[in-house]
């Protein structure tokens, strides 16, 4: 959409001054050419906009950009990337900013084309003179292309943005950036961030900046990953569940021998991109937990139902989209050998027949014993805690619909159903019949009349 101007400086100083100062604040982005670009109109950091200096020694904050392949890119190849808005004063809780990328040789040529994957950013779209510009907001079935009139682009937060991550210390945007088809030397990747005090004034907000240089890579060229199967990690149920964790199976799904999210969780943030390696389910990310060459194991997104598309981009490019289906339960007990759910004792001991695992001593579950079973695929939450973060103080939040549990073809008692300290996994404590004789015995979960795969589960006095 054509979006106006915000500051008018044709308009009479009366009706000016009629004017609320909230309308400056660009709580729904800034208007085209505030990334700090040489020459264009700088970084917001000025009256009309937001007073202050940009980069004031006195605030402690940052606005960074984190790149899957580091600073380098593949001509053609597209990045996800994410931009942290950062401050540690107590003041500052609202998060804002505009980001654009240049050729080196030449600031007023773009340098590739971005991609909203969800509402909270969009694009703006301007000539070199900046003399107008269009907004181009995320739609799921629409790509965003600026005029062929309007050759430079900034991606930045929207209003939706804006709000979603409003809250204290950090804000966080994902989106996509494709670099140019052929190497054009190094890219300049100019990057702008506010740290508002949110009261929708210029006054109280603190401007960062900061610049990156991305060199053509050497690499690439290798194998596009491929994408033969999706399904539940746990229960092996085929198609995606949101918020839960899947499985994606297939060839050249990573460059690394294995990789894992445990040295990239920022500030509570899953990572949506490991070692240049990221997955999109219908255009949003997905979490990557573990992967290989031949698996890829990810938190899936807040998503919709039904059918839609799985692609993995690594360094080599992007694979042809896999088709799954999507549904909001898909309950399974994570797996010990031989078909035994991962179950703890009260002290958080294993509860597993002896023998179970070569060289340890395991003690099965007692009758009249209360057991915690950990699982994926139970569905939401009260309250609903987003894909793409650790549970934190929401651990704990119980399951939106009731779970219920047979153990040899009977019903037993659930203590409770909930969220797990980690994501995407859930916890469902049940007390053991106490006239239950020793055997080993079937065991299904089941919520909102959805089964999990049967397990077979040891009891012994």
């Amino acid at each position: 959409m054509q979006r106006q101007r915000k500051i008018l400086w044709g308009k009479a100083a009366a009706v000016l001054g009629a004017i609320p100062l909230l309308i400056w604040a660009h709580e729904y982005g800034p208007d085209a050419g505030y990334s700090n670009v040489p020459g264009e109109l700088g970084t917001c950091a000025q009256s009309g906009c937001h007073l202050g200096t940009a980069n004031n020694p006195a605030n402690q904050g940052s606005v960074a950009v984190t790149f899957p392949n580091g600073q380098t890119y593949t001509p053609g190849v597209t990045q996800h990337l994410t931009v942290t808005i950062s401050d540690p004063a107590t003041t500052q809780k609202a998060w804002g900013f505009q980001l654009t990328a240049r050729n080196s040789g030449s600031a007023q040529t773009e340098a590739g084309t971005f991609a909203s994957n969800d509402a909270n950013t969009l694009i703006m779209c301007a000539p070199a003179n900046l003399s107008t510009e269009r907004e181009v907001d995320y739609s799921a079935t629409q790509p965003q292309v600026c005029p062929s009139n309007m050759p430079l682009q900034y991606i930045e937060h929207s209003l939706t943005g804006y709000n979603s991550t409003k809250g204290p210390s950090s804000g966080t945007y994902q989106f996509d950036w494709t670099p140019p088809a052929t190497a054009v030397g190094n890219i300049i990747i100019y990057v702008a961030g506010n740290a508002a005090n949110g009261d929708l004034t210029t006054s109280g907000d603190h401007i960062y900046t900061k610049t990156y240089t991305l060199t053509p890579s050497t690499g690439g060229g290798g194998p596009l990953p491929a994408i033969t199967a999706v399904f539940n990690a746990a229960g092996y149920q085929t198609g995606i569940f949101p918020g839960s964790f899947i499985s994606i199976q297939g060839s050249n799904l990573s460059p690394l021998p294995y990789a894992d999210w445990s040295n990239s969780i920022t500030n509570g943030k899953l990572p949506a991109s490991l070692s240049g390696v990221s997955v999109m389910i219908a255009g949003k990310p997905a979490y990557i937990y573990q992967m290989i060459p031949g698996q890829i194991n990810a938190q899936a997104p807040d998503v919709g139902y039904g059918s839609m598309q799985v692609t993995v981009t690594t360094p080599s490019g992007t694979s042809a989209p896999f088709t799954v289906n999507s549904q909001e339960f898909a309950p399974a007990f994570w797996q010990w050998p031989n078909n035994q759910p991962v179950a703890t004792h009260p002290d958080f001991s294993i509860a597993a027949k002896n023998g179970t695992f070569t060289g340890t001593t395991t003690v099965a579950a007692k009758p009249g014993e209360i057991i915690t079973l950990w699982g994926t695929g139970f569905g939401p939450v009260t309250p609903a805690v987003p894909a793409g973060q650790l549970p934190g103080s929401s651990a704990g939040s119980p399951t939106a619909n009731k779970v219920t549990v047979t153990l040899n073809n009977a019903q037993i008692t659930v203590i409770g159903a909930a969220l797990s300290p980690y994501p995407a996994d859930y916890q469902v404590a049940i007390q053991i019949p106490a006239s239950l004789a020793n055997g080993d015995y079937p065991l299904v979960a089941t919520v909102n009349g959805v089964s999990s795969p049967t397990m077979t589960f040891s009891v012994h006095q």
